[in-house]
């Protein structure tokens, strides 16, 4: 299987994905709707015409159709609730510090469209009843959640309230950093500057000591990798 086969979810021999199963491959949920590839063809031509380019030149023969397509994947956590992600939950009796570091993610930038990348750092301490989600859960949670225009921040604040609405755990610690290409294309051009942000809930951000631990698992990995 190629690559690109990999990443959309494609057994061999299959050219072209639909849009659901494009979504269905970055989400592993059924979207409820799919995008108006026209309307996003139509403006994409509309760009080229505004760069002093020729939507017609054969160079760009295929382009609107291709950026159509990609918005299938790299938007697909519009199309589908992340809370649909956590509809299993186990009864475990586990009551201490559950993490998943160093979860890759990408998203775009809601202010120009370009890409933001990095890495996302997400625990959990299970409530009385000891209930835990799947591992897998939280990396796709991640997922979901970035690939939708938006702002680091707020990807933050969602996976921690969607983790703590669903597992209604003692506390949550979602930590995120990630390189913006905002910054590293354009305007002040530093590439390589990290941004880092952090959403506590609970006891991770009532208890001073349970935070710090978990703080300093999540970050233990010897710098940012990208």
């Amino acid at each position: 299987m190629t690559l690109a086969a990999e990443v959309a979810g494609l057994a061999p021999g299959r050219a072209v994905a639909t849009p659901q199963e494009r979504v269905r491959a970055v989400t592993g949920l059924e979207p409820t709707r799919v995008f108006d590839h026209e309307q996003i063809r139509a403006g994409v031509r509309l760009v080229l015409g505004g760069l002093g380019l020729d939507p017609e030149d054969p160079r760009f023969a295929g382009t609107p159709d291709r950026v159509a397509r990609m918005f299938d994947e790299v938007c697909a956590g519009l199309l589908v609730d992340p809370a649909d992600v956590l509809d299993v939950v186990f009864e475990e009796h586990h009551d201490e510090l559950v993490l998943i570091r160093d979860i890759p993610f990408s998203s775009l930038c809601e202010h120009h469209l370009v890409p933001f990348v990095g890495r996302a750092h997400v625990g959990y301490i299970p409530n009385v009843a000891g209930h835990v989600t799947g591992l897998s859960k939280l990396a796709r949670l991640v997922d979901v959640v970035a690939k939708q225009p938006s702002l680091q921040e707020r990807i933050t604040s969602v996976v921690a309230d969607t983790l703590e609405k669903a597992l209604q755990p003692r506390g949550v610690l979602v930590v995120i950093e990630a390189e913006h290409f905002c910054m590293t294309m354009r305007g002040v051009r530093k590439p390589g500057a990290m941004t880092v942000t952090s959403a506590v809930r609970g006891t991770m951000r009532d208890d001073p000591r349970t935070r710090a631990e978990a703080m300093s698992l999540a970050l233990d990995h010897g710098g940012s990798r990208l």
